[in-house]
């Protein structure tokens, strides 16, 4: 019987060490409950998540949280994206959390959308209730419309699942106040309302076929402006088109929708529309600012998408007959 006693005190004591060493290495960091955001990025290839965490101070050894790991075997389910994780959580309960759902998405906004579709990518990704989205939607309609559309800057976002839409778009406005802030004092110079900087850097980013023609297009614009020509944009028209049976955003416009009665419809009214009609990235706002000097009235894009002005309709009925 005291044989007996004696191994099961010695196997006691062996686990009891056992898991004291265990502890020493895969235990909590420190007893804060501090959270903090561990961030895997977009393209983790090359991303070793232990060496982050151990430079995150969010875990005591690299080797032995790789053993860990590796016995468990449970890795491959870690996806880019944002983990709140404290120094208070030990080494299982973070390799646990990091085998769940992300708290925080990567939300990649590309060109210049219109505020429906951040909208609709926004749901997608961050899972969105109906009722989230149609707020979103409505957000500054009814009053400080500047902000209603063209603020929603085209950009990669790491946005918590749980953050409320207003914040959200909160965030957007921020990150469109920050690439537009060194340009406002040339704006402002220029006499130019940051309000209609935006309106015509949302019809350039629509109407160009590259980098390369913004400026032009730009300069046709503001051309058509001073002239008190009507802008006859189509891209105006697909605005008010909305999404199409095909679940396009902007798609092809007939002569009927040209007619449609609307303040967005530039070949009805002239000057710019109430709001912009996408949220342009800083090339296209730079080119309503710097327009390059052209005589030009009209433009049109080629099967190559090469771009071709004229400063006649004659010339254009040209060009016209020649390129298309």
């Amino acid at each position: 019987m005291n044989k007996i006693l004696k191994i099961f005190t010695i196997f006691l004591f062996f686990i009891l060490s056992l898991l004291s060493v265990a502890w020493v290495f895969l235990g909590p960091v420190g007893g804060s409950d501090e959270t903090q955001i561990f961030v895997v990025p977009q393209e983790k290839r090359d991303f070793d998540i232990v060496k982050a965490l151990h430079e995150q101070n969010l875990i005591r050894n690299e080797k032995a949280f790789q053993f860990l790991v590796d016995f468990f075997g449970q890795w491959k389910g870690v996806e880019s994206g944002g983990y709140r994780l404290s120094k208070k959580m030990n080494a299982w309960q973070i390799l646990a959390k990091l085998n769940s759902k992300q708290d925080l998405f990567w939300v990649e906004i590309s060109f210049c959308p219109r505020k429906e579709q951040v909208g609709e990518k926004l749901a997608k990704i961050l899972g969105w209730s109906k009722e989230k989205l149609e707020r979103w939607n409505n957000i500054y309609k009814d009053n400080n419309l500047e902000f209603f559309e063209g603020v929603y800057y085209p950009d990669t976002y790491l946005i918590p699942a749980d953050e409320s839409e207003d914040l959200v778009v909160q965030r957007f406005i921020n990150r469109f106040n920050e690439k537009f802030a060194p340009l406002a004092d040339k704006f402002l110079k220029k006499n130019i309302r940051w309000t209609t900087g935006l309106k015509i850097a949302s019809l350039i980013a629509r109407e160009a076929a590259g980098s390369e023609d913004m400026k032009l297009i730009s300069g046709v614009i503001w051309n058509r402006l001073n002239e008190g020509m009507r802008l006859q944009i189509d891209a105006t028209m697909q605005y008010t088109l909305g999404k199409n049976e095909n679940g396009s955003w902007w798609g092809n416009i007939d002569l009927e929708e040209k007619q449609k009665d609307s303040p967005y419809n530039s070949y009805l009214h002239e000057g710019l529309p109430p709001t912009p009609i996408c949220s342009p990235g800083i090339e296209a706002v730079e080119a309503a600012l710097n327009p390059e000097e052209t005589d030009c009235l009209y433009y049109l894009h080629d099967k190559n998408k090469q771009i071709h002005c004229a400063e006649t309709y004659k010339g254009h009925q040209e060009n016209i007959e020649k390129y298309l």
